[in-house]
């Protein structure tokens, strides 16, 4: 696209300002706003960023040995817009939307989440393979407007409802209006398992468009919400009396030239090809690396217990949700591997490289996933045999730096760097006093 043309048809729509934005190692978008009339020379130029946004926690502390800080002098990136990805931002009036790509004294910074991403993805292109991803994210809408964030829908036993009775303000049907506007269908949403809980379905994409969408549709929820008094969140457990939110993923790999579906084989007994078997392998040999970047928070392990529909044995199944992969019953053009690890916090360019990472090795070495589990996993699973997910943030950390496949793919710096903040962030919980250990003890001790 000539920028010259691109600013002119903005200016048409009314456009003022153009939102340049990128993920951090969160998930949180990272952004300036443009003046449309200075957009053209941040095409051409870039817009500055400081590196170090990459060594930092939430809570804006800096994080030591990332290589990002001091290191490099704090040195900028300039964050490239891609036009491709240019979009109106219908929740904001006036305002578009750009992805930018990160670059580094004239190269691509490598650890950049949808850099990372995009790299993967080539490799299954060199191959002949073009995956396909659809997210399902969850999330609970919680009502600020009295103070203390309260279930917006308070009432249990509503799974599979929808209308006003569980949205009073329309929000559901305002954030799929936002991703219409976007050019973004969304074929169904609903009323959630727990209070106040919603899930809202995305359209199957080529997995870089799928995590660029996941990413627009994260801000459309928190944004849209809050123009109510309302707080969207993909935190996993953000309440005691609440369940976990979920980032269930759902990827098959096509043809590029014949459009095919590689993981269906209408010849064999359940309808997955090799390939297929071949991928889910890799998830389940990766699965414990892959957990510190599927499940990035200290909340992420609240999630992950027996009962909770959430994975804790590392087993794949048929149609089976307490498994790690599930296959769902669809088969034809329809036919998935789904990964129910990811909790709805995480980053969907990080998870989205890291499952497609491990499914390549699975297929590059013909991984046997053996055969599908039957049953219950969680009452049925003998620990002393079957492996299962790290149990919290800080286990999980190792075991990512030990996969050796898995650091290479996802890049030496990129896992120097995350893991960094990681260990921070637990450092900071482990030195916090919550409200459970003073109610606990301070009263009897």
């Amino acid at each position: 696209m000539h920028v010259e043309g691109v600013v002119e048809r903005l200016k048409q729509e009314g456009i003022e300002t153009v939102r340049v934005q990128f993920a951090d190692f969160y998930g949180v978008s990272r952004r300036k706003d443009v003046p449309i009339d200075f957009f053209a020379n941040a095409v051409e130029d870039g817009v500055q960023f400081c590196v170090s946004i990459f060594s930092i926690d939430l809570s804006s502390m800096p994080a030591m040995g990332t290589g990002l800080g001091d290191e490099v002098g704090y040195s900028d990136v300039m964050a490239v817009p891609d036009l491709s990805t240019l979009k109106l931002v219908p929740w904001q009036a006036k305002t578009a939307m750009v992805w930018a790509d990160l670059h580094m004294r004239g190269n691509p910074l490598s650890l950049a989440p949808r850099t990372i991403l995009k790299k993967i993805v080539q490799r299954y292109r060199d191959r002949g393979l073009e995956p396909i991803i659809g997210s399902e994210l969850e999330f609970y809408l919680l009502d600020t407007s009295c103070g203390e964030p309260k279930f917006y829908f308070d009432r249990m036993g509503s799974c599979y409802t929808s209308g006003p009775i569980i949205d009073k303000h329309g929000i559901l049907y305002e954030i799929r209006r936002a991703m219409e506007g976007m050019g973004k269908k969304i074929p169904a949403y609903n009323h959630e398992f727990f209070a106040s809980q919603y899930e809202i379905n995305l359209l199957h994409e080529p997995a870089l468009d799928a995590a660029d969408t996941s990413f627009a549709f994260k801000q459309a929820v928190k944004e849209i919400a809050h123009k109510y008094g309302v707080l969207g969140t993909f935190m996993a457990k953000p309440r005691n009396d609440g369940g976990g939110s979920g980032l269930h993923l759902h990827v098959s790999i096509k043809d590029p030239q014949t459009g095919a579906n590689l993981f269906y084989d209408p010849t064999a007994s359940d309808g997955l090809s090799q390939l297929a078997r071949w991928f889910i392998g890799g998830q389940l040999a990766h699965a414990r690396a892959m957990t510190a970047i599927l499940d990035p928070t200290i909340n992420s392990y609240k999630r992950h217990v027996l009962g909770s529909f959430s994975p804790v044995y590392l087993v794949w199944g048929l149609d089976n949700r307490t498994s790690y992969v599930r296959i769902p019953t669809e088969r034809g053009k329809g036919t998935r591997v789904e990964n129910r690890a990811a909790d709805a916090a995480s980053n969907p360019y990080l998870v989205f490289a890291a499952a497609l990472a491990a499914g390549l090795d699975g297929i590059e070495r013909q991984m046997n996933p053996g055969e599908p589990f039957v049953g219950d996993a969680y009452a049925l699973c003998d620990p002393r045999e079957v492996p299962s997910l790290p149990q919290y943030l800080h286990e999980a950390i190792p075991v990512l730096e030990k996969d050796d496949y898995l650091v290479s793919a996802m890049g030496e710096d990129f896992v120097k760097a995350f893991t960094a903040v990681k260990r921070l962030e637990v450092q900071r919980f482990n030195q916090f006093v919550t409200d459970w250990e003073f109610n606990e003890y301070a009263f009897h001790l």
